[in-house]
């Protein structure tokens, strides 16, 4: 029989949302997992891992990051990855040049923290004054914090842990050997896979769009992103479905058994609705993330939560903690599931989240 949307869209959820486990084993089964900073109820990384890791409470990542062969670095976005994955992006060349006085800064800063083994950035806030900067959304950093970051995405830094979110930095050692073209070529076709694995199945467009945004995890191969992306559609399963190519790797077939009851309240960033033109694809309606839209401008909400029911992405939720008690609002796309099923399983989930709260 051939492959339709529905099919897709099984594969999507199923390979996504697998059986939960350790934390150790749902990092190494999702490849690459998104972070933000946003609290609404609990950082996106930690929403993500509910689902997958057994008695997941949040923070537990940061809690046990330090235990775990996993390192913060920027991806295809910022997040966590395998060790020998980070390693092999770094060290990023072709950057933008820093100026002498930067350059003196950056060596100062180093020095700073080898000597110290790891340090909070109020120590170095304490220990320089370098004044301020615009940070990406416009408002204002210290320069150090600016400095940190940008050491840290250079790969002279890595974030030993986390106290209460902020990251704590080390200093970080990388191999200065240059790899030739056909270490180049295995070890990006290895980020591409990695990046396949954790969406799939994609779109060809977004197939595209993913590959050219490992421009920021590997700049020094910005070049060979092309050729990459070619090698990549050659070797994927693939399918073309309603006018569209589609992709995920090699092996997987799109499974056709009926999906199990159950409501998930996922994260914004979930490897499950990621991707809005497939979340579009599937489902048939337009999500948007909109914490940084004005208020009155907002249509779903600040931090609006996808909820899937079975695997169908019905509506959304809000979701809120406060005097020890959790607060959610919904919206359905059409009307709320009748039946005792769905309102069963909606209770469970809230319960799930109460516990993942500690609430």
């Amino acid at each position: 029989m051939p492959i339709g949307i529905a099919d897709l869209r099984r594969l999507a959820v199923d390979r996504s949302l697998f059986r939960p486990t350790t934390l150790g084993r749902a990092l190494r089964k999702l490849g690459f997992l998104q972070a933000d900073p946003i609290r609404a109820p609990a950082r996106s990384q930690d929403l993500t891992l509910r689902h997958r890791v057994k008695g997941y409470r949040a923070g537990d990542l940061e809690r046990r990051y330090q235990a775990l062969d996993v390192e913060e670095d920027f991806l295809i976005n910022y997040g966590f990855a395998a060790r020998s994955v980070v390693t092999s992006m770094h060290p990023r060349r072709k950057l933008s040049a820093w100026s002498a006085a930067r350059r003196r800064e950056a060596r100062s800063l180093l020095e700073f923290v080898r000597a110290r083994g790891s340090v909070h950035p109020r120590e170095v806030d304490a220990y320089f004054s370098h004044g301020s900067v615009k940070n990406y959304w416009g408002g204002s950093s210290s320069a150090t914090t600016h400095l940190l970051d940008a050491m840290h995405y250079r790969g002279m830094l890595r974030v030993d842990r986390r106290e209460r979110g902020i990251r704590i930095y080390a200093a970080q050692v990388h191999a200065l050997a240059a790899k030739g073209a056909a270490a180049r070529s295995e070890t990006l076709d290895a980020l591409i896979d990695l990046v396949v694995h954790s969406y799939a199945p994609l779109p060809g467009a977004s197939l595209s769009r993913l590959v050219s945004r490992l421009r920021f995890a590997v700049p020094q191969w910005a070049g060979e992103l092309k050729p990459g992306l070619k090698r990549a559609r050659e070797r994927l399963a693939h399918a073309r479905v309603d006018g569209i190519d589609w992709y995920w790797p090699s092996g997987e077939r799109p499974g056709r058994g009926a999906p199990g009851d159950g409501v998930r309240l996922l994260s914004p960033f979930d490897p499950v609705v990621w991707d809005r033109q497939r979340f579009e694809l599937f489902w048939g309606w337009p999500y948007r993330f909109e914490a940084y839209t004005p208020g009155h401008k907002r249509k779903l909400g600040y931090y609006a939560m996808p909820m899937l029911w079975r695997d169908r992405v019905i509506g959304w939720s809000n979701l809120a903690v406060g005097g020890g008690e959790l607060h959610a609002d919904f919206g359905y796309v059409g009307s709320r599931p009748r039946g005792s099923a769905f309102a069963r399983e909606l209770d469970a989930e809230l319960d799930r989240m109460r516990a993942f709260l500690g609430l």
